[in-house]
């Protein structure tokens, strides 16, 4: 017996150092953070090389939805919108829809033929004073294939100064909507619709951590948003990411906001471009932009706080 006493106290330490040896060290908050301070000044670094490839003038915001942290490029210099200006006319309406007042998604509205505008899009299409469409649809319309004539019917439903309002309200002085979309006369005359990198990712952040709409609310209003169309951040992305956005274009602009859902780790994003003389390769750099975003999020969200991939 003395010799089994003896035998089991000389291997029970040896039991406890295995046991510990099998538990992976835990990691401390500062050496996680040192590991995705790396990645992210490596991507910091990946994207003031994109931008002084380009030869418009770019500015981007990148605000991480978890922990807050946010890159800022040239963010608070105001650019002209183009149809990126329509997330808030969306948001006026979803706004409107869940207090009961104003504008409803299920409004109906009898097509007219004063409301074409431009030489494209499906609303002018359908056959004035027979037709009819709800709210939603026309938000559908705005959304998906930035139907000019859809806005604008909108943004009279919903109202200009509502808009406006509602911007001012939640901290935002720089993004406006000035006027209809394609009224060059008023563009020509200064009202230009505006805003920055910085507010268009505080306005969605807003928005996601549903300051402005209900739980509910806020999934359709993102659901919408999601809602496939030709844009520039998802060019270099997988194409089952959720991915809710809003691109626009005007002559020698280019722009593109949304928040890009990255199991584990969205986040928002704004690049807008200005003075380009290539739109096409400014639609390049707001893909290479997102995809070198994307990719700290994506590490980033499905790791482990070592590192290791974790499916």
């Amino acid at each position: 017996m003395k010799i089994i006493a003896l035998l089991l106290a000389l291997l029970a330490p040896a039991a406890f150092a295995a046991t510990d040896d099998a538990k992976a060290p835990a990691d401390t908050t500062e050496s996680v953070r040192a590991k995705q301070d790396l990645l992210w000044g490596r991507m910091e670094e990946s994207i003031g090389t994109i931008v002084r490839e380009t030869d418009a003038v770019v500015g981007v915001a990148i605000l991480d939805l978890t922990d807050q942290r946010a890159f800022y490029l040239n963010a608070d210099a105001i650019y002209p919108t183009a149809s990126t200006i329509k997330i808030a006319v969306l948001a006026e309406l979803y706004r409107q829809h869940e207090r009961g007042s104003g504008a409803k998604l299920g409004d109906l509205y009898t097509v007219n033929a004063k409301d074409g505008v431009g030489t494209e899009g499906i609303l002018q299409a359908m056959s004035a004073g027979v037709s009819r469409i709800t709210n939603r649809d026309l938000a559908l319309l705005m959304v998906s294939l930035s139907d000019n004539s859809a806005t604008n019917v909108l943004i009279d439903r919903v109202g200009m100064d509502n808009v406006n309002a509602w911007l001012a309200q939640i901290g935002l002085e720089r993004t406006r909507l000035r006027r209809h979309m394609l009224d060059v006369k008023a563009a020509q005359e200064g009202r230009e619709n505006t805003s920055t990198p910085r507010e268009l990712v505080t306005l969605l952040r807003a928005i996601h951590e549903g300051r402005v709409f209900g739980k509910a609310t806020t999934e359709e209003f993102f659901k919408m948003l999601a809602t496939e169309k030709s844009s520039y951040i998802p060019r270099r992305l997988p194409v089952d990411l959720m991915i809710a956005n809003k691109p626009g274009s005007l002559d020698a602009v280019r722009n593109d906001a949304g928040i890009i859902f990255v199991p584990g780790r969205p986040f928002a994003i704004a690049v807008m471009t200005t003075f380009a003389a290539d739109g096409l390769e400014a639609e390049e750099s707001i893909g290479r932009i997102a995809y070198a975003a994307w990719s700290y999020f994506d590490r980033v969200g499905k790791s482990s706080s070592l590192g290791r991939l974790v499916r």
